[in-house]
């Protein structure tokens, strides 16, 4: 490449591109990232890394740890095609010739001690949603109790179970929820169900509705002003959320 001349195409910034530390994206599908960042391989083979992913109500969120594949260098267009199957419906792989490229000219960069959008080589072959999550932290990541969808540990936690956004709000938001009449007396705040979020487009099958929220507030100021909603429409069934940092009140819809 000429000195001081712009990339003219892909393939060329890829290859200037290699310095600082970085990975380069293979692919991802509805619970997996795949990424690498060398291609030099060792008695022919290569490590590449995955990552799980998350799809939440509010975005998709990258786990905070990785697991080490180790793979034929020849066989690596295959195991591409494998482990992001177009069957799956949100699987994507980077265009096989950039693949090819870096495996010739032996593409290496130190592994980055983070994974963020910043460090990924390929970062436009990636899906937006998992972009944006690559723009932020990332965090511990298990399996839903329920229907064992990814999801992130501790956000939603019912019955001592981890579970994903979709079965905690059906189980705790449906018909068999703590809902009450009337108003909340003490210890019916300490023990009220808590969440990271309430997302309302998961509540609409459930016929249920925010109609009140609270963020960052005095605790105190918070129950009473839940309380006059509870005691000025006491025929109806509501139910007082505590998530992130105040509450959610929901109603059943008439």
């Amino acid at each position: 490449m000429v000195h001081g001349r712009k990339p003219t195409d892909k393939s060329e910034r890829l290859l200037e591109l290699g310095d600082a530390p970085r990975v380069f994206v293979l692919g991802g599908s509805g619970s997996t990232l795949g990424f690498i960042n060398s291609f030099r391989s060792e008695g022919g083979v290569v490590t590449a890394r995955l990552v799980p992913l998350a799809w939440t109500p509010v975005g998709v969120v990258i786990g905070d740890t990785w697991q080490n594949v180790g793979i034929a260098i020849a066989n690596l267009p295959d195991w591409v095609d494998r482990t992001f199957p177009p069957e799956d419906e949100r699987a994507f792989v980077a265009p096989m010739r950039d693949i090819e490229l870096l495996a010739r000219v032996q593409w290496h960069a130190d592994l980055p001690e983070t994974l963020t959008d910043e460090g990924v080589l390929n970062i436009e072959d990636v899906p937006e949603e998992i972009a944006d999550a690559l723009a932020h932290p990332g965090a511990p990541i298990v399996q839903c109790a329920a229907c064992r969808r990814l999801c992130v540990r501790d956000e939603f936690v019912w019955k001592e179970k981890q579970l994903c956004a979709w079965d905690y709000h059906t189980q705790v938001f449906g018909k068999r929820g703590p809902w009450r009449n009337g108003v909340y007396e003490p210890h019916h705040f300490a023990t009220l169900p808590s969440c990271a979020y309430v997302a309302p487009e998961v509540l609409g099958d459930l016929e249920v509705e925010v109609v009140f929220a609270t963020s960052a507030i005095d605790e105190g100021l918070a129950e009473r002003m839940i309380n006059l909603l509870l005691e000025a429409e006491a025929e109806r069934p509501h139910m007082a959320v505590r998530s992130g940092d105040g509450f959610t009140v929901l109603r059943e819809r008439s």
